[in-house]
C-alpha cells in the first residue's frame, strides 16, 4: 500500500475521520448480534461476506478521503479481516470521544470569552482557565493525531501485504531468480560447448586434415600442395573469426575497456541484418553488472531476430531516466517470438536477478519489441 495522506486536501481527511467515527457503528451492532453466529459453519460464509462488504467501505474510505493505494488482487485471510474490523470499533469510538471532547473544549472557550466581555472573570481565574484549556487543547489534538496513525496502520496491515509476508515474498523472489540464474548460467555454458564442438572444433579438424594433405603431396604435386595451403589460411581465418565471435558471446572485452556503447557498437558490427543503435543514457557511469545484463538483453534479441524472425533491420535504443535504464530493442520480422523459449527465459532470469523487468511483445506478423528496465541503483 501507498500512503497518500499528504496528497489529500485537511479538509477531506477531517470528513474521513469523522467517517471513520461513524463507521463504528455500522460494525457494533451486527457484530454484537451476529458475531456468535460465526461459530456455526453454515453460518460463517453469508456473515464472512457481510463482513467483506464492510471492510470494502472503509477500504472506499481510506482511498477516497486520503489517497491511499492498495494491491488491487490482495486477498485479506479471514482472521486478519475479522481482527481489522474489531480494532476499527474501538478506534473509532475512542475517535469520537476525543472529537466529541474537542466540540466540548471549543463550547468552554466560547463561554469563556463571554465571561471575559462581561466582566465576570476575573485575571488570575482567566490564566488558570487558559491554561488548563491549552494543556487539555494539546493532548486532544495529540491523541487525535495518533488515532488517525493507527487509523492508517490498520487499513495497512490488512489491505496489503504485512511486512513478514513482502520480507517473505522477497526471500522467494530471490531464491527464485538465484535458482533462474543458475540454469541460465548451465544453459549458456551448454551453447557455449556446442558452438565449440560443433563449429570450432570441426574446423580445426577440417584445418588439420588440410595441413596433412599439403604435407603429404608437396613432393609429388606442389600446385595442389599450395592450393591446399590457400584453402587451410582461409579456413584459419574462419576459425578464428567464428572463435572470436564465440568469445564475445562469453563476455566482450570491450565492456571492460570502452563501455556499453561501444560494445553495442560491435554487435552492429557482427550483425547480419542492418542494426541501428540510439544510446542515450548520458556520461553518468554505469553499474558494471546492469552493463553486462544491457549488452546481453541486445545481443540475444538481435541474434534471434537474424535467424529465426527473418527480419531486413532491427533497431535498438538504450536510454537512462533517473536511476532506470530501458533497453529497447525492436525487429520487423514476423513475430511470433515464444516468451518462455529457452533464451528468453535465459534473459529474464538475469534481469530479474537485477530486480529488474522484461517484456516481450511478438504477435504473429511482427514486430518484435523486447524492452527490459534495469534499476541503476
Amino acid at each position: 500500500m501507498r500512503g497518500g495522506e499528504g496528497e489529500a486536501s485537511a479538509g477531506r481527511r477531517f470528513v474521513g475521520v469523522l467517517l471513520g467515527c461513524l463507521s463504528p457503528l455500522l460494525f457494533l451492532v451486527p457484530g454484537l448480534v451476529l458475531g456468535p453466529l460465526l461459530l456455526w459453519p453454515r453460518a460463517r460464509p453469508v456473515l464472512m461476506a457481510g463482513a467483506r462488504r464492510l471492510a470494502a467501505l472503509e477500504r472506499s474510505r481510506r482511498s477516497v478521503f486520503f489517497g491511499d493505494r492498495f494491491p488491487g488482487a490482495y486477498e485479506v485471510p479471514d482472521r486478519r479481516l475479522l481482527r481489522y474490523l474489531a480494532a476499527r470499533v474501538g478506534a473509532g469510538l475512542v475517535t469520537g470521544i476525543v472529537l466529541g471532547l474537542l466540540v466540548f473544549g471549543e463550547v468552554l472557550a466560547v463561554l469563556l470569552v463571554r465571561g471575559v466581555v462581561r466582566g465576570s472573570l476575573g485575571w488570575t481565574e482567566l490564566l488558570g482557565q487558559l491554561l488548563l484549556g491549552g494543556v487539555l487543547l494539546f493532548l486532544d489534538v495529540q491523541g487525535l493525531y495518533a488515532l488517525t496513525a493507527l487509523d492508517a496502520r490498520l487499513a495497512r496491515a490488512c489491505f496489503g501485504p504485512s511486512e513478514q509476508e513482502l520480507l517473505r515474498r522477497r526471500i522467494d523472489e530471490l531464491a527464485l531468480s538465484r535458482a533462474a540464474v543458475v540454469q541460465a548460467v548451465d544453459s549458456e555454458r551448454r551453447r557455449i560447448e556446442r558452438d565449440l564442438h560443433d563449429g570450432v572444433q570441426q574446423r580445426l579438424v577440417a584445418l588439420a586434415m588440410l595441413l596433412g594433405r599439403a604435407r603429404r603431396g608437396r613432393e609429388r604435386d606442389p600446385e595442389q600442395a599450395d592450393a591446399l595451403l590457400w584453402q587451410a589460411h582461409r579456413e584459419a581465418q574462419d576459425v578464428l573469426a567464428e572463435l572470436r565471435d564465440v568469445a564475445w558471446r562469453v563476455y566482450p572485452a570491450a565492456l571492460d575497456s570502452l563501455g556499453l556503447e561501444e560494445a553495442l557498437g560491435g554487435v552492429a558490427q557482427r550483425c547480419g541484418i542492418p542494426l541501428r543503435v540510439r544510446f542515450e543514457a548520458g556520461d553518468a557511469p554505469l553499474p558494471r553488472p546492469v552493463e553486462t545484463a544491457a549488452y546481453f538483453v541486445v545481443s540475444e534479441a538481435v541474434t534471434n531476430a537474424a535467424k529465426h524472425s527473418a527480419a531486413s533491420a532491427v533497431s535498438v535504443c538504450v536510454t537512462r531516466v533517473g536511476p532506470l535504464l530501458t533497453v529497447r530493442v525492436e525487429d520487423d520480422g514476423r513475430g511470433g517470438a515464444d516468451p518462455a523459449g529457452s533464451g528468453l527465459t535465459g534473459l529474464r532470469s538475469r534481469v530479474a536477478a537485477l530486480d529488474g523487468t522484461l517484456r516481450v511483445d511478438s504477435p504473429l506478423g511482427g514486430p518484435t519489441t523486447l524492452v527490459a528496465e534495469l534499476p541503476c541503483a
